[in-house]
């Protein structure tokens, strides 16, 4: 057997299928296997695996086993003459492999290999290609100066940024995401060291390689897409911890005694720098707005007080204290009525600011009615407080929204202009997947994925890409798996990287559009049963209302009993709510028929209800994912009225 590819996973299944589709088809050129290393991911991937891949080998660990390990697990079963590490979060081309090993057939000092990298968004990722993180190599990187010089060969060496992007070179480091190795290098050398749990595994391995005679190649010739970091995002403390840790440990294992000194001094250093940035970061993330919201309403009333004091009243009408006590409480109410209508979270919403605003007069205007009469200087104050507040505070996020800066981006209601790659039956499904995920948008058109197409029917075809999106401005591609070739898609990608596209692509058969739209995050998803219920936020607002209604049937419960058909289950239902076990509303079927829809709380009633125990479970599923895609808390609340009799069920 000529090559073994292993996939270490964790927690990304729709990544998985996506990755998986695309391997096929790069070995129908060459003979190989594919083996899965799951390290107990718990979002059905060792179900899909077995549905959808039953030829792909899989190792099922009972816990998250680290990168390292669970690539040995697999390299120790394997049978390929050549070894490929390979992330879940890519998509390869069809002719990858094969130009991959014929590279290394033909070039018998080359160790390890690796490709050209892309983001998401088809720009390229400087880690396909890295120099040995050397103390100074360490320093000109954390320090900036790699930043500043990226071409130079002394200052940007931790990314061979002098090394043209498009030349095949021996480089000192390979990316993990996707390395190939020579099995007998590995017999020589030995497998991954399981000392690295994630991280710096692959700068380890990359450098035994070297150590050993044999040099790493970075290989151009062809291309991947990887999504990045889906197990750890690159800004967390978290992150910080983990990657650091395994420099310090790679700089123990192979540098000199002075040397790792040094290296350990300046990676040191960066993690308490990169945790206090990270830290302050987050804070000021949280804190901006409201501190600003503060700062600009008391600024407002000492420019409209003083001004109402000379139309209205002698100067001086208005004591200090007017000012030292009662408009910063002003303000404060104003803040917590912003907070209260979610006007501080990301990505911002004006909308909700001046709800929020609207909110908080009612709660000053309320305050105001419970002060000793001696501190009831004006309402109309309160009024142009109110008025100065609605005109300032969304005016200036505005304003800070035009700047590039992430945080002071406004949520888009606005519908994306999209175009769709494929043929006329793929173009339904897509378009099927994307209304039932709930995302509108409006389609420009469809483009052909081939050079045959009726002109009537479609803009153009593949190759004419750059020149529709030109003229056609689109803000995103969704490219069908099917119909297009991932090398096709790749290379279009690669020819509007500089347009700022979004690029998502919809594997064949599978329920879920994929894409990233940066490169520093992970991936996005569009799944079929994306629904209001999958978010977090309403997940949160679900369990508000459980508490809610569990302590008020409780409260009334010696006024109401009379009304259940199980009065002991009804008290038993309610502790259990309380206690986070159950939800008042859950699922009619059993949630591991269709891992798609979101995870909630085993429910004491459902939307069948009472009919739930008499309909098939086919129809449950259906009933289930109308549930979750058009999930309100006034459908949980209609529910519980409805049953209210068999809430002790």
């Amino acid at each position: 057997m000529k090559l073994s590819v292993i996939i270490v996973n964790y927690n990304v299944k729709e990544f998985l299928e996506q990755c998986l589709l695309s391997v096929q088809k790069a070995l129908q050129m060459i003979d190989g296997e594919v083996i899965v290393v799951d390290n107990n991911s718990v979002d059905g991937s060792c179900q899909m695996l077995q549905n959808k891949f039953p030829k792909v080998k899989l190792i099922s660990n009972d816990t998250n086993t680290g990168f390292s390990k669970a690539n040995n697990q697999g390299i120790l079963i394997s049978q390929g003459e050549y070894i490929l590490l390979l992330n879940p979060d890519t998509i390869v081309e069809e002719d990858c492999f094969l130009k991959c090993v014929e590279f290394m057939d033909n070039n018998a000092d080359a160790g390890a290999l690796g490709v050209k990298m892309i983001d998401g968004k088809g720009n390229f990722l400087k880690e396909s290609k890295r120099g040995l993180p050397t103390p100074w190599v360490a320093f000109y990187k954390m320090s900036g100066l790699a930043s500043i010089f990226p071409k130079s060969k002394r200052f940007a060496k931790y990314y061979l940024g002098h090394l043209p992007d498009d030349q095949t070179s021996p480089v000192d480091v390979l990316a993990g995401a996707f390395i190939l190795l020579r099995k007998t290098v590995l017999n020589k050398i030995g497998l991954l060291d399981e000392n690295f749990f994630m991280y710096g595994e692959d700068i380890d391995l990359s450098y035994r390689i070297t150590q050993s005679g044999y040099k790493n190649y970075y290989f151009p010739e062809t291309k991947i897409i990887h999504y990045k970091g889906e197990s750890t995002k690159k800004g967390s403390l978290n992150y910080v911890k983990i990657f650091y840790k395994a420099m310090l440990l790679f700089s123990e294992k192979h540098f000199s005694t002075q040397q790792s000194r040094l290296f350990n001094l300046t990676i040191n250093a960066s993690i308490y720098f990169r945790a206090f940035i990270s830290v302050l970061t987050r804070l000021l993330n949280i804190l901006f707005f409201p501190i600003m919201d503060f700062v600009l309403i008391i600024l407002g009333y000492y420019w409209i007080a003083p001004l109402w004091e000379t139309i209205f009243f002698d100067k001086g009408h208005f004591p200090s204290e007017f000012y030292r006590t009662f408009v910063p409480i002003y303000a404060i109410l104003w803040i917590a009525g912003i907070a209260f209508t979610n006007g501080y979270r990301k990505p911002g919403s004006t909308k909700n600011v001046v709800r929020g605003v609207l909110l908080g007069s009612l709660f000053v205007i309320l305050s105001y009615s419970f002060f000793n009469e001696t501190w009831r200087f004006s309402r109309m104050l309160i009024l142009l407080g109110s008025l100065w507040a609605l005109s300032i505070l969304p005016s200036l996020r505005i304003l800070l929204a035009t700047t590039s800066l992430q945080t002071f981006k406004l949520k888009n209601n606005k519908r994306a202009r999209c175009i769709i790659v494929a043929n006329q039956s793929e173009t339904k499904r897509i378009k099927q997947i994307v209304a039932d995920a709930g995302v509108k948008f409006d389609l420009l058109g469809v483009v052909s994925p081939n050079e045959q197409f009726n002109a009537d029917n479609y803009l153009g075809n593949i190759n004419q890409i750059k020149e529709i999106a030109n003229i056609h401005k689109p803000d995103e591609i969704i490219f069908s798996g099917e119909d297009a070739g991932t090398g096709v898609i790749i290379d279009s990608m690669l020819d509007l990287c500089n347009l700022n596209l979004q690029f998502k692509i919809a594997p064949a058969g599978s329920q879920t559009i994929i894409g990233s739209n940066s490169a520093n995050t992970s991936g996005d998803l569009i799944k079929l049963y994306n629904s209001p219920l999958t978010s977090k936020y309403n997940q949160l607002k679900k369990r508000w209302f459980d508490l809610k209604a569990a302590s008020l049937l409780l409260v009334f419960f010696p006024f109401l009993f009379w009304a259940f058909e199980n009065k002991r289950g009804l008290v038993q239902n309610c502790l259990d709510v309380i206690k986070g076990k159950k939800s008042w509303v859950g699922f009619a079927g059993n949630r591991q028929n269709d891992l798609h829809l979101p995870k909630i709380k085993e429910g004491i009633l459902n939307a069948l209800t009472p009919l739930d125990s008499r309909v098939p479970e086919n129809k449950k599923l259906e009933s289930d994912r109308l549930y979750a895609k058009n999930y309100r808390i006034l459908t949980d609340l209609e529910i519980i009225i409805r049953n209210f009799k068999r809430l002790g069920r």
